[in-house]
């Protein structure tokens, strides 16, 4: 078998037996520089005309036609892969006949490719999901059960918590009858609908939605009873002060001096 990508990213990469490392990374044996590509994203192994990926990064969405992988996942000729969002399509390795002469693109699997894209990622910035991300596709169930579409190994969360739907005008959140509840920018929701930026919260865990290849802005919350740095003062009337404590030390030395008859 070997990786095909349509848009040119890469030229067509055979998959020899053995595992294949793919990433940004210069010590990769498949480099590939584009939005959303880990230095370290995932691997394919291959073994007796056999092949498997695996997600290395979590952090990082490694989609088989259309949905997220979590755990290792066997490859067919037709399979869609996309690393971010790098695509490509999983081809035989025997020569593949030539598309017909003015032949539209769906015939090529660029417009495949593009519908397989996911439009939202759901990253997680606090708890049992801090620093991961999974890409949204059609329709997902949030849950601690390990079947969940997104699985989160959280007592707090019920075990079928929310529905995620992806829509043209954002993303449909609804609450499946969790105990603690489902909140949307720190409002309990039975129903919401998600928009870039926006947070979702089951309990104490967090995510923030975002698209690929936008900057998240949330960071990790500080600890229950941390406490806070106050703001420090600006810096022109910080050194005003030191100033004035100066000159006061001074003062009082001169009159310690004077009063010990020194000067």
């Amino acid at each position: 078998m070997k990786l095909i990508f349509p848009q040119g990213e890469h030229a067509p990469y055979d998959l020899a037996e053995g595992v294949v490392r793919i990433g940004s990374a210069v010590d990769c044996d498949l480099r590939i520089e584009g939005t959303g590509v880990a230095a370290h994203h995932c691997e394919i192994e291959t073994r007796e005309g056999s092949a498997t990926v695996r997600a290395v990064d979590p952090a990082a969405a490694t989609v088989f036609n259309g949905r997220q992988i979590t755990e290792p996942t066997e490859l067919a000729p037709g399979d869609l892969l996309l690393f971010g969002r790098v695509g490509c399509r999983i081809g035989s390795a025997a020569p593949q006949p030539a598309p017909e002469t003015g032949a539209a693109d769906e015939k090529d699997g660029h417009t495949v490719l593009r519908m397989a894209m996911p439009k939202y990622l759901l990253r997680g910035v606090s708890g049992a999901t801090f620093g991961k991300t999974f890409a949204l596709t059609g329709s997902m169930i949030m849950g601690r059960q390990p079947d969940c579409d997104i699985a989160i190994a959280s007592d707090e969360v019920s075990r079928r918590h929310a529905r995620l739907t992806v829509r043209t005008d954002g993303v449909a959140v609804d609450d499946l009858g969790s105990a603690i509840g489902t909140f949307v920018n720190d409002k309990r929701v039975q129903s919401a609908v998600l928009r870039s930026g926006d947070e979702l919260r089951l309990d104490t865990v967090r995510f923030q939605l975002t698209t690929p290849g936008s900057a998240v802005s949330a960071a990790k919350p500080a600890a229950v009873g941390a406490p806070v740095e106050a703001p420090r003062p600006d810096r022109g009337r910080f050194a005003l002060w030191i100033a004035i404590g100066v000159v006061a030390a001074a003062i009082v030395a001169v009159g310690v001096l004077h009063y010990l008859g020194v000067l």
